[in-house]
C-alpha cells in the first residue's frame, strides 16, 4: 500500500524517447573519476548519458571552489546529469537551485546510494536508506523547487533487502521487498527516473549485484518512470543481457570504465589508438580544469587502465604514474608504455 499523496507534476523526462535511443548505456557518477575530460570521451565513444562527480550540497552553498568547479559542463557532453548529496532538506533544495541556475543540466540526480563511510556514516548518500521519511521529504522538496527533471540513484537497502526492512523503515509499507516499496514512494514524490544499484549499503562493492530485484521494480505494474540498472556490468554484451533479462530502460556502468572510456564503443580500438585517447584525456583535463587537478584526475585513470596489463613489472610504472606532477612526465610515461607493450 502506497501513501495517499497528490501527484506531483514535473516536465516529462523525454530523454528516453527523443535523445537516448534504444538500449541506452550511461556513465555512472563517480567521485574523482567522472571529470569533464573522461565524460567527453565516454560521450564520444557512445555513452548515451554521462554524470558528473557527486557534489556536496553543503560545500556548494558555501561556494567551495573545488566543488563549484564540478558544475562545469560542456555542450558536447549533453545530455548530462549533475548529482548532489546531503542530509539537510534546505541545503539540498538550495544546492539544486544553484545547480540549475549555474549549469542548466539535463537532469539533477539525488545521491541516496553512496556507501562510503564518510558519506553514508553521516546520514547522506546510502545513509538515507536508514531514514526513508527524510529521503522522501528531500526528494519532494527538491522536485518542487526546480524545473529540471529530478532523478534518484539508490541501493536495494541498508542491509538485507528483505520484506522486514520495508515494514520497519517505510511507514505504512506492506510486506514486499524494500526497494519495490521505496521505488513507488519516490515515484509518488515526482522523480523522473530511478537508478538502482543491485547491492545493499552493507555489501559496499562485494559479492554480486542482485539484478532480480531491479527487474522486480521495473516489472511492477505501478511503476511508470524509467528504471536504470547498475552493478557489475563490465561490457556492452553484459549490458545487452541485462536489457534482455530484466527489461530495464537503461544500464549504467561505473567501475568497469576506469581508464577505458572506449568501453562504450562497439568498434574495437588498437593499442595505439587507446593510448592516444588517454593522452587526449590528459590534455582535456588540464585545459578544462587546471594543470594540478587535471593531472591528479587523469593519472588515477592511467593507473587503473587495463591497457597496461601487458607491461612487465607494471607496478613500478603505476607508481610512477601516480607520482607524476607534470604533463611532460605523464606523456613520457605513456610513450614509454607505447614502446614497451607487446603487440598482438
Amino acid at each position: 500500500m502506497t501513501e495517499n499523496t497528490t501527484e506531483i507534476k514535473k516536465p516529462e523526462f523525454r530523454l528516453f524517447k527523443d535523445v537516448l535511443g534504444e538500449r541506452p548505456v550511461f556513465l555512472a557518477p563517480m567521485e574523482d573519476v567522472t571529470d569533464i575530460g573522461f565524460r567527453l570521451l565516454c560521450k564520444r565513444f557512445g555513452a548515451a548519458m554521462v554524470y558528473t562527480e557527486f557534489v556536496s550540497a553543503e560545500a556548494l552553498i558555501r561556494s567551495i571552489n573545488s566543488t563549484v568547479k564540478k558544475l562545469t559542463i560542456a555542450d558536447e557532453e549533453r545530455p548530462v546529469g549533475i548529482q548532489i548529496y546531503g542530509r539537510d532538506v534546505e541545503a539540498m533544495v538550495e544546492a539544486a537551485k544553484i545547480v540549475e541556475d549555474a549549469a542548466h543540466p539535463d537532469v539533477i540526480d539525488l545521491n541516496f546510494g553512496c556507501p562510503v563511510k564518510k558519506v553514508a556514516g553521516k546520514g547522506a548518500g546510502a545513509g538515507m536508506l536508514r531514514n526513508v521519511p527524510l529521503m522522501l521529504d528531500i526528494t519532494e522538496k527538491v522536485v518542487k523547487a526546480v524545473n529540471t527533471p529530478v532523478t534518484v540513484k539508490t541501493r536495494l537497502g541498508w542491509d538485507v533487502p528483505s520484506m522486514l526492512d520495508a515494514s520497519l523503515t517505510i511507514p505504512g509499507a506492506d510486506h514486499r521487498p524494500f526497494i519495490v516499496e521505496l521505488a513507488e514512494r519516490l515515484q509518488d514524490k515526482g522523480v523522473s527516473a530511478l537508478t538502482i544499484h543491485g547491492r545493499t549499503r552493507s555489501q559496499m562493492y562485494t559479492g554480486e549485484a542482485d539484478w532480480t530485484l531491479i527487474g522486480e521494480v521495473k516489472n511492477n505494474p505501478k511503476i511508470h518512470i524509467p528504471i536504470i540498472g547498475n552493478g557489475d556490468i563490465k561490457t556492452l554484451d553484459e549490458a545487452d543481457r541485462a536489457f534482455d533479462t530484466y527489461g530495464v530502460d537503461a544500464v549504467m556502468i561505473g567501475r568497469a570504465t576506469f581508464g577505458q572510456p572506449w568501453l562504450f564503443s562497439r568498434t574495437p580500438l588498437t593499442l595505439d589508438e587507446k593510448i592516444d585517447v588517454l593522452e587526449e584525456q590528459l590534455r582535456i583535463n588540464v585545459e578544462r580544469i587546471d594543470e594540478y587537478r587535471g593531472i591528479l584526475h587523469t593519472r588515477r585513470h592511467l593507473a587503473a587502465s587495463p591497457v597496461f596489463k601487458g607491461i612487465p613489472d607494471f607496478r613500478q610504472t603505476r607508481i610512477a604514474m601516480l607520482r607524476a606532477e607534470t604533463v611532460a612526465d605523464l606523456m613520457e610515461i605513456l610513450e614509454n608504455c607505447r614502446r614497451t607493450l607487446p603487440r598482438e
